[in-house]
């Protein structure tokens, strides 16, 4: 705790650190405040229905990443979700066409054109997103629609409201990223996570103490504790890697080559982080959204679709999850292209011959640390099923794994190397030091 004050200490001293921390308290508490902005024309204390439709199923995601903003039918309802649905599409454009592979490789102009497309798409997705959300409205909260206000003028008003209320969500992200600390855009989404935690804790504690749940206050003691050790095994295999050595030789007298410099490749765990749970979740509402139509929804299968603590669901879930890692991990590393570029700067991995054997090589390593991170991460995202089948409150249960747990623990992990690395430029010491010492004022390690 001691070192916790005095780097609060450090950060306040450094005047640019402190500045970015500010504009990042600021612009996440407008985005706080703007969640409960409520669209105009609506009354916010007849939303009863919308919010008990957001306790459960596809909602309660929806509602947990926009901060609560979904459920009380705020400008901000739709949250930052859209641009990361255009952000995905864009990845996968930039792995299967041509003509955005090409603009990948342009460096920062080509950054800024997949930038530009990223944001036509948004607006696009949210022209299709907002007329269902305010159609959803209507038919769970219809009592909520002033009587005065025409129904037309509502969904033309409310379609630019929202759409202009996720496109100033995304503003916020950038400002933060190029004025504040860590990634705007992923710490909109863990504020809007982290928004949820007091009344979800609030409400597991007071269930112990009730006979639906039981238990008691050493069954809630005992929940926090399998809490925390999720949360850490998260951080240590999300920060674990394989170090693979690369020396780099030159030509020297005889023809023959000296090794001048090693260097390391470090291959993650979980090269893919959140995005196979994310691909995995899309496609597991499809046949939920399609059971919903269904006539015969007393079908085995049809019922354990629409159960998230299902085995059923939960198998497929976690099969999908695995699958994607795969997929995304290969999309995303090129085993063929790092052995290229090896080649090429006259690098090569001991005992491996340079060309096709370093990249076959890369890709078998690849394999063999991706199995068991696509294991722990299809473990992590069906732990908010478990937690529930052992009485734990959904709201609560959300937290014991799942996307949130990762983005939770991914934001914090980033903001605080960036905090860190903004003191070590000072040479302050900073929340992730450890083993080193002062000379002269200057930071060894």
């Amino acid at each position: 705790m001691k070192k916790f004050f005095e780097t609060l200490k450090n950060i306040w001293k450094v005047e640019d650190l402190r500045q970015r921390v500010l504009i990042t308290i600021l612009f996440t508490a407008i985005y706080r405040f703007g969640s409960f902005v409520v669209l105009p024309g609506i009354d916010p204390s007849k939303l009863e229905n919308l919010q008990q439709q957001t306790e459960g199923g596809l909602m309660s995601l929806l509602d947990m990443f926009s901060g609560g903003a979904f459920s009380n039918a705020s400008m901000f309802a739709l949250g930052i979700m859209p641009y990361i649905s255009a952000s995905i599409v864009m990845q996968l454009l930039a792995v299967a066409v041509p003509y955005f592979q090409k603009m990948q490789r342009e460096g920062e102009s080509g950054r800024k054109k997949i930038m530009w497309y990223t944001r036509v798409l948004t607006v696009a997705i949210l022209v299709f997103q907002a007329p269902s959300y305010l159609i959803n409205l209507k038919m769970q909260s219809a009592g909520a629609l002033n009587s005065a206000i025409s129904w037309n003028w509502f969904m033309w008003t409310g379609l630019i409201i929202l759409a202009a209320g996720s496109m100033f969500i995304l503003w916020l992200g950038e400002r933060i990223t190029d004025k504040g600390v860590g990634n705007g855009i992923s710490l909109i989404i863990m504020i809007g996570i982290i928004a949820r935690l007091p009344s979800a804790f609030m409400q597991e504690l007071t269930s112990r103490f009730t006979a639906i749940a039981g238990g008691g206050l050493v069954m809630f003691i005992i929940e926090l504790l399998i809490l925390f050790a999720v949360v850490c095994a998260a951080i240590l295999l999300t920060q674990a890697v394989r170090k693979v050595p690369v020396e780099y030789a030159r030509r020297v007298q005889g023809n023959r080559t000296r090794s001048v410099a090693r260097q390391y490749i470090p291959l993650k765990l979980f090269a893919a982080n959140v995005m196979p749970i994310i691909f995995a979740q899309a496609l597991m509402f499809i046949p939920l959204a399609l059971v919903q139509y269904s006539t015969n929804s007393t079908n085995y299968i049809m019922r354990s679709l629409m159960d998230h603590t299902s085995l059923l669901y939960n198998v497929i879930f976690a099969i999908l999850i695995i699958a994607f890692t795969y997929f995304y991990t290969a999309i995303t590393l090129n085993p063929t292209q790092m052995a290229e570029d090896m080649k090429r700067n006259n690098g090569f991995i001991p005992g491996v011959k340079p060309g096709k054997p370093t990249a076959d090589y890369i890709e078998t390593i690849m394999s063999r640390i991706t199995f068991p991170g696509s294991l722990f991460i299809a473990f992590i995202a069906v732990m908010p099923a478990l937690a529930g089948l052992l009485n734990v409150q959904q709201g609560f249960a959300q937290f014991f794994g799942g996307t949130s747990l990762l983005i939770l623990v991914g934001v914090v992990i980033d903001t605080i190397q960036q905090i860190q690395s903004h003191l070590m430029m000072r040479h302050y010491d900073g929340l992730l030091n450890s083993g080193h010492t002062r000379s002269n004022g200057v930071a060894a390690y």
